[in-house]
């Protein structure tokens, strides 16, 4: 198996992975190519208004990929309470299983041109007691691309995980910074420290969204927001048409 894509991982959770997977499906569709977005756990839904139970990261994903399928052919773990999905699904009888993972993964990149993988909180999340998305991005071998949520702190998160991702023996194919505390001190200064300490391509910096793009709560993103994204980032160069 030599699938196309990349792994999308962030230095916590709401940090903007879904946003920055979107934006990057968006402009992949734009090369020219056949692409589908992936999740192997979500932990968090709620009910439609037509009573129809969804999630806000799978519903994103969908509209960027332009796709109709269903959440389980694109998620294999729906968890309902927004916790750490280890905990979730231990606390309900069920266990996260890697290979599961692996094979949802394995029929989409049968089907599609490229998948783009959004991992759930940071890189290091547990899935179960011995495993987690490290071991799933380290079995599906896909380069790596890290969201930075631009805020206090956000030095030490993004330098931890790129010594993570690395250790793994897996590509960074590159960093996207999101803005999302816009009264960050010194936030240029910091983005020139990341540029200068992370050895890979920068892709972008999503800037902060204004009150009429960002999405309300139990509510994807709109197509607006993820067009306002995707203009400001630029692809991996492994995955340009």
């Amino acid at each position: 198996m030599n699938p196309k894509g990349f792994f999308i991982t962030g230095t916590d959770t709401e940090i903007g992975k879904t946003l920055a997977a979107a934006a990057l499906i968006l402009r992949l569709r734009q090369d020219g190519q056949e692409v589908i977005g992936f999740k192997p756990v979500v932990a968090g839904t709620y009910t439609n208004s037509i009573g129809l139970k969804c999630n806000e990261d799978l519903e994103t994903l969908r509209l960027a990929s332009g796709t109709d399928l269903s959440n389980d052919a694109i998620c294999p773990y729906i968890l309902d309470e927004p916790a750490a999905p280890h905990l979730v699904s231990g606390s309900n009888g069920v266990t996260l299983k890697l290979h599961e993972m692996i094979q949802s993964f394995e029929r989409l990149s049968a089907q599609f041109q490229t998948v783009v993988v959004e991992g759930a909180g940071g890189f290091l999340v547990p899935i179960n007691e011995t495993e987690g998305l490290d071991d799933f991005a380290q079995r599906i071998g896909l380069p790596v691309v890290l969201v930075v949520g631009m805020r206090l702190g956000c030095l030490n998160h993004a330098l931890l995980s790129v010594q993570a991702v690395k250790a793994r023996g897996l590509e960074l194919a590159g960093w996207i910074a999101n803005q999302i505390d816009p009264h960050m001190a010194r936030q240029t200064e910091n983005l020139e420290s990341l540029k200068t300490r992370i050895d890979a391509p920068f892709l972008g910096l999503i800037p902060h969204l204004s009150e009429e793009l960002k999405k309300s709560e139990h509510s994807h993103y709109s197509w607006s927001t993820i067009e306002f994204a995707a203009q400001h980032l630029t692809l991996p160069s492994s995955l340009k048409g």
